[in-house]
């Protein structure tokens, strides 16, 4: 027999099997903690958007099923639950969270998921999460997040609530706490609940919900039977819509070429309400103002070619227009302009859709992230150019057309002020009855009327769909 060193330089000079992965030794369910944690890290430091990376990592590094679960899992739990558990770090820390170095104090975090929200035994979480620190910290950091997380797991969550967020205390700070939402977007969210703001704590919960897989059919390209061919159930709401209980929706041919798309049920309801709310004269040039990334555009478009019409999507930013030419097809035009200075002619079009840049509220479950990136100053900054493009989207109409303002965001500075600011001293524009719009397209659909105002509002404890916020406006 050689030597040991022989042997080993043998192994270590041999050649990895062609195309094959390297072996890394690391368990895959440590790949798994490893993927959560990157891209945890990538949200934070360069405002990535978990939607968008986690599939691309979980692809690269070869992650399926328990394991591609796993890291789902632990990626958007610990985002979404981010406040909750850094309130529960901060009693268990004999450091100030602000002194803990960010990429120990990410491990922190999704070590405090795995404990207080998963079924991962605490001995595992706690040992798993020093492994990573060790990996991504070194060997002192590993021996403080020990100490801190066998300080978590003494308890489990309700038992940290009820130290934290005691019942009778600061309903707002309580809620913030209990449902990991910034206070200010806590009070936000209740003063849009308006007269049913005692549904907060049912709206937050649901904001922490993993939400479904909604597919739309582009009528005229695909039918909802294709999608349910390929495993998705009917919507409850949308006529073109589906839901995909599990599985990977690029799989499915329709989405793979463009004849479908993801696209949640409020998005595709709020495009056909504005196709079917009632105009005076000829129905023939619809736009869309700020089309990017194309959902509503691709929705619309098909729609309006079943119709002998024409869709022209817009969008100011010319790698989304180009997102928008990948959702339509060639009955479609696509440019690239800003709504604030348009490049048509006033008042040339029939209907106009301005789903405006908003802070996204509404969209929480989908990007947990964002409640952590803006502060209530975002609302201030937003304002102004939604007022103007609105402003701008009646211009475009012609008289007898309709424009449909849409922002998915309940915020009320989003929404109906708004509206009411663009409007007020005109006597050229009627609101039109957007809850009646969208019976007429899902007549199942109910609880969107809150106000007296003609205004729909999706919410998704109610409906189970992002909070959306529909105004129809016809110029006289």
């Amino acid at each position: 027999m050689p030597p040991a060193h022989r042997r080993n330089r043998g192994r270590r000079n041999a050649p990895r099997r062609p195309g094959g992965p390297r072996r890394t030794g690391r368990p895959p369910e440590d790949l798994a903690r490893r993927t959560a944690f990157d891209v945890i890290r990538a949200v934070q430091t360069r405002d990535a958007y978990a939607n968008l990376l986690l599939p691309n990592r979980l692809r690269s590094r070869g992650l399926t099923g328990r394991d591609a679960a796993l890291a789902t899992e632990l990626t958007y739990g610990t985002l979404r639950g981010r406040g909750t558990y850094d309130a529960v770090l901060a009693l268990c820390s004999d450091r100030d969270l602000r002194r803990i170095d960010p990429p120990l104090l990410d491990v922190l975090r999704l070590g405090a998921h795995q404990i207080l929200a998963t079924r991962i035994p605490p001995h595992a979480a706690v040992g798993t999460a020093v492994d990573l620190a060790r990996s991504v910290a070194g060997p002192g950091h590993a021996k403080f997040a020990n100490a801190v997380l066998r300080k978590v797991a003494t308890r489990d969550l309700a038992a940290w609530l009820a130290i934290l967020a005691p019942e009778g205390g600061d309903e707002v700070a309580r809620l913030s706490v209990a449902h990991s939402h910034p206070a200010w977007i806590v009070s936000a969210l209740r003063d849009a609940l308006g007269p049913d703001r005692g549904e907060i704590e049912p709206l937050l919960a649901a904001d922490n919900e993993r939400p479904r897989v909604t597919l739309v059919a582009r009528p005229g390209r695909a039918a909802p039977q294709e999608l349910y061919e390929a495993g998705a159930e009917p919507a409850p709401l949308s006529p073109y819509g589906a839901v995909l209980p599990e599985g990977d929706p690029a799989a499915i041919p329709a989405v793979r070429e463009g004849r479908a798309a993801v696209q949640d049920e409020a998005s595709q309801l709020v495009a056909l309400a504005l196709a079917a709310a009632p105009l005076d004269g000829p129905d023939a040039r619809w736009l869309d103002m700020c089309a990017g990334p194309g959902g509503k555009a691709g929705l619309l478009a098909a729609v309006a070619a079943q119709r002998g019409a024409r869709l022209l999507a817009a969008d100011l930013q010319p790698h989304r227009a180009a997102l928008v030419r990948g959702a339509v097809d060639g009955r479609a035009g696509v440019v690239v302009a800003d709504g604030t200075a348009p490049a048509w002619r006033p008042g040339v079009f029939d209907r106009v859709l301005l789903d405006a840049p908003c802070t996204g509220l509404g969209a929480l479950r989908r990007r947990p992230e964002a409640r952590w990136r803006r502060g209530p100053e975002a609302v201030a900054e937003m304002t102004p150019l939604q007022r103007e493009l609105l402003a701008s989207a009646l211009q475009a109409v012609r008289p007898g057309g309709v424009v449909a303002y849409v922002t998915c965001s309940p915020h009320l500075a989003e929404t109906s002020v708004v509206v009411d600011d663009v409007l007020r001293g005109r006597d050229d524009v009627e609101r039109l009855d957007a809850p009646a719009a969208l019976a007429a397209v899902a007549p199942a659909l109910t609880g969107v009327a809150a106000a007296e105002d003609g205004c729909a509002r999706f919410w998704p404890h109610r409906h189970g769909t992002d909070a959306m916020f529909l105004a129809l406006l016809r110029r006289r």
